[in-house]
């Protein structure tokens, strides 16, 4: 049976964020999304079987060839990057993460438009200002926010970041805090953005304990990706 300890690596993630959304004394609920990219269709299977509800997949592709071999209606996150052209192919994902520029945004909404229900999104929003990453700068979301209010075919459910990879908690505090700052912005411009997604295995703690609402976990639940 592939990640037989995955239900204890599970009861141990999901104590520690109980813990630090004590310490961080924001009282919010935390959606644990289990990043399943490069496994095989078993990885979402046992994230299932385990109790979860919520998988993350980076690319389109490898989502659709590995959504029809799981016997679970599990929620799908896309939370890589998403080219536009293909947009129409991300039907079966509940959760855009990635929506990170104003030309992708206007493609989800058109394609939301066409078929008749809103795509939903979250902002990615690249606090940290590293050109390795994508994303909207935190000055553009003021603009944007105003600018994608009432649209039709797009739901802005609230922000995505990344933190810098071995960050010190300081540096991660800045990034995380300022993701939620963003959040704020969205929904002062009347956007539904309750959710904060922010947080891998590497640092999920500290975004709890500023505020996540949902963290992005891999090899914390599954162990070392062989690619």
């Amino acid at each position: 049976m592939p990640f037989r300890d995955l239900r204890d690596r599970l009861a141990d993630v999901r104590a520690r964020i109980d813990d630090a959304i004590k310490r961080g004394g924001h009282g919010q609920a935390v959606t644990i999304v289990a990043v399943t990219k490069t496994y095989g269709p078993e990885a979402p299977q046992a994230a299932w079987d385990a109790g979860l509800r919520d998988v993350g997949e980076n690319k389109v592709q490898e989502a659709l060839a590995k959504i029809p071999k799981v016997d679970a209606p599990l929620r799908w996150h896309l939370i890589g990057h998403l080219q536009r052209n293909k947009i129409k192919q991300i039907d079966p994902f509940q959760l855009v993460h990635s929506m990170d520029s104003p030309r992708l945004a206007d493609a989800l909404a058109s394609h939301g438009a066409e078929r008749g229900r809103p795509v939903e999104v979250l902002m990615q929003v690249n606090v940290s200002g590293e050109e390795t990453k994508g994303g909207y700068q935190p000055s553009m979301i003021e603009q944007e926010a105003g600018r994608l209010a009432g649209v039709d075919g797009l739901l802005v459910r609230g922000v995505m970041t990344m933190a810098p990879f071995d960050a010190d908690p300081d540096r991660l505090r800045t990034v995380f805090g300022g993701a939620r700052r963003c959040a704020e912005i969205l929904r002062s411009a009347g956007h539904p953005a309750a959710e904060l997604s922010m947080g891998m295995s590497g640092d999920y703690e500290v975004a709890v304990e500023e505020g996540a609402t949902m963290v992005r976990l891999g090899t914390v639940l599954f162990g070392a990706r062989s690619a």
